[in-house]
């Protein structure tokens, strides 16, 4: 699932929701508030970051999740908490990837 993943297809699904602990009692949800491209190299790399927003009282420590998403599907993706504000927690997944 991950090499579906793209800027376009993330980009679509602007503010919507990716969930965490889907087989578990405790379901985390993160919503995709940005995604930024970094400057592929033509025929080579895609680079690009993702920014998701998760509630202020729930802190995700730096690892790998797996994400259910309504339109996505599921994928394991590494994030890393960046900042704090008054709206929650924003984590960050950063993609380099060859074509």
């Amino acid at each position: 699932m991950l090499e579906h993943l793209t800027t376009d297809s993330l980009s679509a699904q602007l503010n919507t929701k990716f969930r965490i602990g889907v087989e578990t009692e405790k379901i985390v949800e993160l919503e995709l508030v940005e995604v930024q491209a970094h400057g592929d190299l033509p025929g080579q790399t895609e680079r690009f970051s993702a920014l998701f927003r998760g509630a202020l009282h729930l802190f995700l420590p730096q690892g790998t999740y797996r994400m259910q998403h309504e339109q996505l599907g599921s994928v394991e993706i590494f994030i890393v908490p960046i900042r704090k504000d008054a709206e929650g927690i924003y984590y960050e997944a950063v993609f380099n990837r060859v074509k």
